[in-house]
């Protein structure tokens, strides 16, 4: 029995294995996290927002992770492509942010919505 990893807000479900990065379970689950240097914590665009880990679910940040998010790892928060799962039993919440395009598109269209012509 393996780690599993809820990500909101979508309500996916995924168990893990160990040594898993929370962005190679996001991505065999279906759940979309933006990513551009494949893994390689360069790019920054993969950051995940991940709750408290009292059970020893997720492992420490790796240096380059440290390195690139400083003090807002001790927030909770993480980059996906740099946070192994340990495949301990138990179950982590990964709050995935938002794509930006998806969200100026709901914006516009709830705008036209609000903007009725009758």
């Amino acid at each position: 029995m393996g780690t599993n990893v809820r990500f909101e807000p979508s309500g996916k479900v995924w168990g893990a294995k160990r040594s898993m990065s929370l962005l190679d379970a996001a991505q065999r689950a279906g759940v979309p996290i933006r990513t551009r240097c494949s893994g390689k914590a360069g790019c920054l665009m993969c950051k995940v927002q991940v709750s408290a880990d009292k059970e020893g679910l997720i492992g420490e940040p790796t240096l380059a992770e440290s390195s690139k998010l400083g003090i807002h790892s001790a927030t909770g928060l993480r980059l996906s492509c740099q946070t192994l799962l340990t495949g301990n039993p138990g179950t982590v919440t990964v709050e995935v942010p938002e794509d930006p395009l998806k969200a100026i598109i709901r914006r516009k269209l709830a705008e036209q919505e609000d903007d009725s012509l009758w």
